[in-house]
């Protein structure tokens, strides 16, 4: 057995049709919380905050942000239960509801929207260490800093979820990102005239529900991803209050940043020129190392969703998937970010209505984890497919598509996300048989 086979092999916990046993539940309520406070930090948050203004007030952007975060946040923690309950992976925990093959699906379109949000995480580290360089050192090479991010995160999704929280994250690294945070914030209020920028009128370009279903975006797109870090959990209420009250902070603080800075700076397309001009350098810097994370996040469940369809190693496709996300990272640049955060929610919030409901309703959090992977068991259904649970995530994605389009200013995430938890629950009513369809 060669040695990259060994180390293979002790990581058996990672496969992600598999529970993982109780006595390799390793995380506590702090792990959670290092772990979803660091997910919440980063660049892309400081920039979804930039895209509330001017189209609100500073006021009216707080308020969608507080809003949407505790709502968001909610939802995702309580998708976090649902993988310490069962210890498996989110894409597994799939298939009670959608049926074995139907949860391929969502595996396909959750393995091709993380490769997305791994190139953009690359792409905005480089941009921002890039401007950095420029603007101490006076160079500029973005292709050695996109290869540089592309490795980092890849080397953390090899090293996997437990030994980069318990090694670096939890002590020492979330001890970096808080005094990064700090100072930010610091500099932020040294260098600008708070009670200037609370008096700035928004232009009226984007409604507070608008505003919310933006923020509640942000939370939400880690949906298809959290179960592959509380299925490692030692109980489900740590799980719950660990990722709840890491990523609720860090989600308002940079959220908030972002808004602020942008509005001092005159637009969202200098917000990294304002936060290191202002004596933010060295904060960014932090962030910078921090960000790597949110990246390796991606390419790993990028890694558990595949193996669902293919099989094979997580190890092998983490490395896989860091060599897409930074091949994409040098080709692609970093446009309609609005526009994508919004597509994703037209997915996969009307999916997780559905789950959530299936799971703390339907199934009384009770699931037969040795029926998972198996063809013609409890979660066969008709012939791996599910039709209920398929025709409830079709009736949520339209209307998701019919609010966007008809009632844009309500924000369509949580309509779609309610109204596909109601028809799931509707459809799978007592007394109904539910083996087959």
């Amino acid at each position: 057995m060669s040695a990259f086979e060994a180390q293979e092999n002790s990581r058996a916990t990672y496969a992600p049709l598999s529970p993982v046993p109780q006595e390799k539940r390793a995380f506590a309520m702090r792990d959670a919380f290092a772990l979803w406070f660091s997910l919440g930090i980063g660049l892309l948050v400081l920039q979804a905050g930039a895209l509330l203004v001017p189209g609100l007030s500073l006021g009216m952007a707080l308020a969608a942000i507080v809003a949407g975060s505790l709502l968001g946040v909610l939802l995702l923690a309580a998708a976090g239960v649902v993988g310490a309950d069962t210890g498996l992976s989110s894409m597994a925990n799939l298939r009670p509801a959608l049926g074995v093959r139907g949860a391929s699906i969502a595996a396909i379109l959750n393995a091709v929207q993380l490769a997305g949000w791994g190139a953009f995480e690359i792409v905005a580290m480089r941009d921002a260490a890039d401007a950095l360089a420029q603007q101490n050192f006076g160079v500029s090479n973005a292709i050695v800093w996109t290869v540089l991010f592309g490795a980092l995160a890849t080397g953390l999704a090899v090293m996997g979820p437990l030994s980069f929280v318990k090694k670096f994250l939890r002590d020492w690294g979330l001890l970096l990102l808080l005094a990064g945070a700090a100072w930010l914030t610091w500099r932020l209020m040294a260098n600008y005239d708070l009670k200037a920028l609370f008096a700035k009128a928004g232009s009226g370009e984007m409604t507070v529900a608008g505003g919310v279903d933006l923020v509640i975006s942000m939370p939400l797109s880690w949906l298809p991803l959290i179960a592959d870090y509380t299925r490692f959990g030692k109980t489900p209420g740590a799980m719950f209050r660990g990722s709840f009250f890491g990523y609720l902070i860090a989600n308002i603080w940079f959220f908030s940043l972002g808004a602020a800075y942008a509005l001092a700076s005159g637009g969202e397309g200098l917000l990294l020129s304002a936060l290191a001009a202002t004596g933010g350098g060295i904060a960014l810097l932090l962030i910078l190392i921090d960000e790597t994370d949110n990246a390796f996040a991606d390419i790993f469940s990028a890694a558990m969703s595949t193996s669902t369809l293919i099989g094979g190693g997580v190890t092998r496709l983490s490395i896989v998937y860091g060599v897409l996300c930074t091949a994409i990272a040098i080709a692609v640049p970093l446009a309609s970010y609005e526009t994508f955060l919004l597509m994703i929610g037209s997915v996969f919030a009307p999916l997780f209505g559905i789950l959530l409901t299936d799971h703390f309703i339907v199934r009384r959090r009770q699931i037969d984890a040795s029926a998972i992977a198996a063809a013609g068991g409890r979660y066969w259904f008709n012939g791996g497919w599910h039709v209920r649970g398929l025709l409830a995530w079709a009736l949520g994605i339209a209307a998701y598509q019919l609010v966007a389009i008809y009632m844009p200013a309500w924000g369509a995430t949580l309509p779609a996300f309610a109204l596909a938890g109601i028809f799931y629950a509707a459809l799978m009513a007592p007394g109904r048989e539910w083996k087959t369809v």
